[in-house]
């Protein structure tokens, strides 16, 4: 990693972005925030952890399921926010992160500004298992695309890979290809994200260590995965995406009503930016640029 990201500090505030970190984020596709977790928010995180049941895949916690995308990438609780445990609310719009996700893949400046959580995930993963390489640049779709216009970020998507534990050498730390969210050509040696190449050895990767509590951001445009872990023990990370108020969910899951009712105002816009317009209501809905209130 850069000396820069090395040196960066500290939880950044609700706001913009430095410019130091727009700059890292143009010219990689990533940057890390250390320390964006306090110990104590880690502490119940991982007490969190620690009440997953056991489940087999496919199985039902609450509102998130059992969801592996291989046999290698190990325990995966998708919809992880609805799993009915409110120890994960925090990370909603955790100040150490919020303001980059408004800024990089938030629309900002448009009558559609604001940003999502289109997916939120936990991860366990244990020796021998690895993410396979995907993503770059050259083919990335709408939804993970990387773009800058007019002194604006357009990303489809902005990852943030949050760590629950320390994640050093054989810990099977994710690795991303810097500035391949920009290449125009596909990596030469790997094939395609059915193969499940590891990126352990893939040239120009750079792996990403971290101390729990700890937060990489990154476009998803980026060539990246998660090396093979070798040591004994979990890689714990919670993965959340964001995106345009307009995403939705890839895989189609939903909100109950008792986590949309106990969220504060700020938490349930990001999490339902657009309630449902349901037939007969009263309500009509505005956008930035509205100002007739017809039910004001």
């Amino acid at each position: 990693m850069s000396n820069i990201s090395l040196a960066r500090t500290g939880a950044t505030p609700v706001g913009r972005p430095t410019i130091l970190d727009d700059y890292e984020f143009d010219l990689r596709g990533y940057l890390v925030v250390h320390g964006a977790l306090s110990a104590a928010e880690v502490a119940s995180l991982n007490d969190a952890y620690d009440r997953f049941p056991e489940l087999d895949n496919g199985e039902w916690y609450g509102n998130a399921q059992r969801r592996d995308y291989t046999a290698d990438t190990g325990f995966e609780l998708h919809n992880l926010l609805d799993c009915g445990d409110p120890a994960f609310d925090v990370l909603i719009d955790h100040p150490s992160w919020v303001g980059h996700a408004l800024r990089y893949a938030g629309e900002e400046g448009t009558y559609v500004q604001g940003t999502m959580i289109d997916e939120a995930i936990a991860t366990i993963r244990t020796s021998g298992g690895h993410h396979p390489v995907h993503s770059g640049g050259h083919d990335a779709s709408i939804r993970t695309q990387y773009g800058y216009r007019n002194g604006r970020f357009r990303c489809g998507q902005l990852n943030v890979l949050i760590a629950l534990r320390d994640i050093g050498p054989g810990d099977g730390p994710t690795m991303i290809v810097p500035g391949s969210h920009k290449q125009n050509l596909s990596h030469p040696l790997i094939g395609d994200y059915a193969r499940g190449d590891r990126m352990d050895d893939l040239p120009w990767a750079e792996p990403v260590y971290a101390n729990a509590g700890d937060a990489l951001l990154f476009v998803d445009a980026c060539l990246h995965g998660g090396s093979s872990r070798t040591n004994d023990g979990e890689r714990r990370v919670i993965i959340l995406r964001y995106g345009p108020p307009w995403s939705r969910p890839r895989f189609g899951y939903t909100l109950s009503d008792g986590l949309l009712g106990r969220l504060t105002p700020e938490r349930r816009k990001i999490l339902q930016p657009i309630p449902p317009q349901l037939t007969g209501s009263t309500h009509v809905p505005l956008d930035l640029h509205s100002s007739y209130r017809a039910d004001s």
